[in-house]
């Protein structure tokens, strides 16, 4: 089956992550993936403050929604989508 691809909110950035695993935390798996990607060069070098404010002011989606740091993330592949980028 193939994955359905959520459509990507005008302003926004896209990170996909391709977990082998589960992962506990979405915040820990996703600011790994925002250093290790070179496409956004602020995201890259992001400040934990501002990545914190990120999920503080709801910018943060997956598939739409709202998430929050502490979200597990399945595995396989999640589309993130950061609004504002």
């Amino acid at each position: 089956m193939k994955d359905h691809i959520p459509p990507r909110p005008k302003k926004s950035f896209r990170i996909i992550l391709d977990l082998s695993s589960r992962a506990p935390r979405l915040d820990t798996v996703l600011l790994q993936a925002l250093r290790d990607q070179d496409e956004n060069m602020e995201l890259k070098h992001i400040s934990r403050a501002a990545y914190k404010k990120l999920f503080d002011d709801k910018k943060i989606h997956i598939k739409g929604q709202n998430t929050r740091p502490s979200s597990s993330v399945a595995t396989g592949l999640t589309y993130v989508d950061i609004l504002g980028f």
